[in-house]
């Protein structure tokens, strides 16, 4: 496996997961799957395929026309707002470290 069980514990402590040794070890096969399914990804010439936005074109896409608008503006967006500031939400705190 490429993917050591170090990694997975720092990865899962960016995220602010909790991971016990039965999750470590399933989210460690799972991830070197992923980087193994890449590594095939890689292996196919794409030398004459130019880049693309997206893989739909035209009316396809179901792209509209932009429509000007005018701007929602703070009063109308925080009226209903359960908690608020000048000109912002108040929301409760979700991260504690």
């Amino acid at each position: 496996m490429r993917i050591t069980e170090k990694e997975v514990r720092y990865v899962a402590g960016l995220a602010n997961l909790k991971l016990d040794d039965a999750e470590v070890a399933r989210f460690r096969a799972d991830l070197d799957g992923i980087l193994e399914h890449m590594d095939k990804l890689n292996e196919i010439d794409t030398a004459g395929v130019e880049p693309m936005a997206q893989v739909l074109f035209g009316q396809a896409a179901g792209l509209r026309e932009d429509i000007p608008e005018q701007p929602l503006g703070n009063e109308a967006a925080l009226a209903n707002a359960p908690r608020r500031g000048p000109g912002y939400f108040k929301v409760p705190k979700v991260v504690e470290r």
